[in-house]
């Protein structure tokens, strides 16, 4: 999620620059740099931090000249700093990069041998490398950029400058955006297209394995062959504001969509299926280390414990080790039963969460191993912690989380994955099956997310009714958890989640014709029992909408009311497809009832007080 921003034609490049990357701010980072083409010189200028420090390098030691790349990071391999922040180069070669080469320690290494000295921690630096490899065995620019995507494997948007070609910029991607603005004697290339439209509002976005040449005169896109593309331009009509949030009304629903890739980057360079390997960076528990584990324990707040719950029930199913699960306000208060046998896994989007911190300091104190899962790199709780799984879902804007929410419950399904190898306690052929399952995820969404005017016909039936009822039962109940946190965060209307065999014991004497009861009733050992609950709610005359797998439509037809149906899974995997209606289900009746999606009343994104 970092921003990229290029420009070549008769402006001075750097303010166009400067402008396109603070325009693409929301997306969050922790470096920035840009690099300028002046005649066969190139300049760059990096720095941590935010933007200001850039400008006032910049005034410091300005740089001229009509090409030029800009990058915002937010970092995944290698801390932020300068020598890690973009553009990155070598000889007469810069790179700008977004996304991760999975298969760049293996190219570092070999370019190391053959005498390459690298100054960072990056993936990016191994392409600037690569392209210089081949420039200087006389290739032309293109070709030595052609020829080093070949070589790459992974997802990314690449945008390159040559100071031997100042003429020219070339750009590249796959699995990661890259839009090009084109201009009247100028062109651009961003990752997103507020940085374009205070230039043009003429853009094409690129394919994945295309890549474009941009001269000030005009933009040839080509396939991998370096065949010319043909593509219509089409006009972008977004104000300022709406670009932001890449045309969706909200950064909420924007986050929703995002959910594909944001998976897709959680598991990217981790998940090796046909050997049945899994890779942590900034994680060092080994099998002799978790071997003398006897149990863990889970602490988080609000809908990362929710994260916490489903992962409980995917650790002690595939690796068979105890779990307990708390609230981070509750856990330093208990005296728990913690100590060295205990790993402690604390689970935030921030990684500043108060109260997730003070169960770290109490976890430290009683000697447990401490494993944090968070989004935010370099983070407080990451910088206590023994050892991190990053969620790599970008930055999110949205008070109410739902990818960074849908990130964990993977990094919860890879971890448990992964103890269970080392335990022995799933058969290698089983791992490599529920591996592969993983990387169909992302795809899974994107067929959920196609129901999307389905699930708004929906809400605009009950959004007036005054609450909700969700049930779920095993490794849903979670789910049906964070489905009512979801709606009463931002619709204000009261909503409770309960484990569905629950209903009878209470919660059932609220059931009347005006309460929707959202019943999660995918196919699991459970189903028979959830339909069991499905029918208690119906004979009460309760408003059911049920949540099925393809073929079951029909066993619930004569109850439900509405019917979403839900592409069936791994069990361990179904959470994160179902918690998919339910973020859009909360989105669309907060918007019929006019509140504000995004920052909704009484809430902040990370909450850093007790």
């Amino acid at each position: 999620m970092c921003g990229i921003v290029g420009y070549i034609g008769t402006r001075e490049a750097c303010p166009v620059l400067m402008d396109g990357l603070k325009r693409l701010e929301y997306r969050g980072y922790d470096s920035a740099g840009m690099a300028v083409v002046n005649g066969g010189d190139l300049d760059i200028r990096r720095c941590k931090g935010k933007l200001r420090e850039l400008e006032c390098e910049l005034a410091e030691r300005p740089i001229r000249g009509r090409v030029g790349i800009g990058h915002t990071r937010w970092a995944t391999h290698g801390k932020p700093s300068e020598e890690n922040a973009h553009p990155h180069r070598v000889g007469k070669v810069a790179v700008v990069h977004n996304g991760i080469i999975e298969n760049y320690a293996e190219i570092k290494n070999r370019l190391i041998e053959e005498g390459s000295i690298f100054n960072s921690e990056t993936d990016t630096e191994v392409i600037a490398h690569v392209i210089d490899r081949h420039l200087r065995g006389g290739m032309s620019f293109e070709d030595s950029v052609r020829q080093a995507l070949t070589e790459l494997r992974g997802a990314y948007s690449i945008v390159a400058v040559n100071a031997d070609e100042p003429d020219t910029i070339i750009a590249a991607k796959l699995a990661s955006p890259l839009i090009l603005g084109l201009g009247d004697d100028e062109n651009l290339v961003a990752s997103d297209v507020p940085a374009l439209i205070n230039y043009t509002r003429r853009v094409v976005a690129l394919e994945d394995k295309e890549y474009a040449v941009l001269r000030p005169e005009g933009v040839k896109i080509k396939d991998p062959r370096g065949n010319e593309v043909r593509r219509e331009a089409r006009e972008v009509q977004w104000s300022p504001a709406m670009a932001e949030k890449g045309g969706y009304k909200h950064f909420m629903l924007k986050e929703i969509f995002e959910q594909p890739r944001a998976l897709a980057d959680t598991m990217a360079g981790r998940v090796y299926a046909e050997s049945g390997e899994m890779s942590f960076e900034d994680f060092h528990l080994s099998p002799d280390i978790l071997d003398k584990l006897d149990h863990a324990y889970i602490v988080a707040c609000g809908t990362a414990w929710h994260a916490g719950l489903t992962g409980k029930y995917m650790i002690e199913k595939l690796a068979r080790i105890r779990v307990r699960t708390d609230i981070g306000s509750e856990f330093r208060y208990r005296d728990p039963l913690v100590g060295e046998d205990t790993l402690l896994i604390l689970i935030s989007q921030s990684g500043e969460t108060a109260d997730t911190l003070a169960a770290l300091e109490e976890g430290r104190k009683k000697g447990c191993r401490i494993l944090s899962i968070c989004n935010v790199l370099d983070s407080s709780i990451t910088r206590k912690s023994d050892d991190v799984i990053y969620t790599r879902a970008g930055p999110e804007i949205g008070v109410a989380s739902t990818k960074a929410f849908t990130c964990q419950l993977m990094v919860m399904y890879l971890f448990s994955l992964y103890w269970a190898k080392v335990r022995g306690t799933l058969p290698e052929e089983e791992v490599k099956r529920m591996m592969a399952s993983a990387l169909h995820v992302p795809m899974l969404v994107e067929d959920m997310l196609k129901q999307n005017d389905h699930i708004e016909e929906i809400s605009r039936k009950y959004y007036k009714q005054p609450g909700y009822f969700f049930l779920g039962r095993g490794i849903n109940f979670p789910v049906a958890l964070e489905g009512a946190l979801k709606l009463k965060e931002i619709s204000y209307i009261h909503a409770e989640g309960y484990a569905a065999g629950e209903l009878k014991h209470g919660p059932i004497a609220l059931v009347d014709e005006k309460m929707p009861v959202v019943v999660l009733a995918t196919r699991n050992s459970m189903f028979e029992k959830v339909y069991s609950n499905l029918e208690e709610v119906a004979a009460r005359d309760g408003i059911i909408i049920a949540l099925v797998n393809p073929g079951d439509e029909d066993k619930v037809r004569d109850k439900a009311h509405d019917i979403i149906v839900i592409p069936e899974t791994e069990p361990e995997l179904v959470p994160i497809v179902l918690t998919v209606p339910l973020q859009l289900l909360s989105y669309h009746v907060a918007v019929l009832n006019g509140t504000d999606v995004d920052q909704p009343r009484n809430l902040a994104k990370s909450v850093t007080v007790e």
